[in-house]
């Protein structure tokens, strides 16, 4: 790959450094699950799909369902590798991103196997703040979170709509301790700090994308799988993650829709009754 700018390293044929990705490769409406092994699993609800590129913790399929072009790119761990793939992924067309990813709960009734539909995101992360100063909101596009809404109860899954901690940390930025004990008194305060104010989860990447996608007026969601809740003890490992998937494939279906609405109006924002 013959890099032509060291500003924005793209090849001539603008195939992205990182994702691996051209022009024409990826569709506007991008799913972004965290671990690359999810990407083809998603893929599988689709009519039909195609592995595009696999570079670093970057895998790409696009494909369609119901007519509609949709693709999905891994971004890995953490708010620094998604802010990577969300610009390279927007540099060739892409303006629609829904977050397909796990997360801890951290409120008694936001149990293990439900669904987190993130409004907004506390901006624990480091990646966020090198975009914008902090007093900045991490909020979820209307359109998408909408859109998301629906699919949920469409599929009859259970589910919660509300704030999301994303923090940089597993660990200690989750309230656990790390190697044998190690812990701040910030650690031991950010889950009850945070269930006072009815944060619903913790995950790693959906504040920088809210954030992001704001920036460039581009639009994001994010549905998050709960594989352990944080009062109850319990532990349940992908619980959810297939749910995840095929909501975030049908909200962009009904994304679609909306699309097709605005576009007949000549409107500029969906409203509900557009049809």
């Amino acid at each position: 790959m013959k890099i032509v700018s060291t500003e924005r390293p793209a090849t001539k044929g603008k195939r992205q450094y990182h994702i691996a990705c051209a022009p024409g490769e990826v569709a506007r409406y991008v799913l972004l699950p965290g671990d690359p092994e999810r990407v083809p699993k998603i893929a599988r609800l689709w009519d039909k799909a195609k592995k595009v590129a696999h570079h670093r913790e970057y895998q790409t399929y696009t494909g369609k369902i119901s007519g509609i072009p949709i693709s999905a790119t891994s971004t890995g761990i953490g708010c620094p590798s998604l802010a990577i793939g969300v610009e390279e992924l927007a540099a060739i067309g892409a303006d629609t991103f829904i977050r397909v990813g796990s997360s801890g709960s951290i409120q008694r009734d936001v149990k293990v196997g439900d669904v987190v539909l993130s409004s907004a995101a506390v901006r624990l992360d480091g990646t966020s703040k090198q975009y914008v100063r902090v007093e900045y909101p991490a909020a979820a596009n209307y359109e998408v979170l909408l859109a998301l809404i629906q699919a949920t109860e469409k599929l009859g899954y259970r589910y919660h709509v509300g704030i999301t901690a994303t923090t940089d940390s597993f660990y200690l930025g989750q309230g656990r301790p790390g190697l044998k004990g190690y812990t701040q008194s910030f650690a031991k305060e950010i889950v009850p700090d945070l269930q006072a104010v009815r944060v619903l989860n913790f995950e790693m990447e959906t504040a920088s994308l809210f954030t992001i996608a704001d920036i460039y007026g581009f639009r994001a969601g994010s549905v998050c799988a709960v594989y352990a809740n944080r009062v109850t003890g319990e532990f349940g490992v992908s619980k959810g993650e297939m749910e995840s998937a095929e909501i975030a494939t049908e909200a962009v279906k009904i994304l679609a829709r909306m699309d097709a609405g605005k576009r007949r109006r000549k409107k500029k924002y969906w409203y509900p009754g557009m049809g």
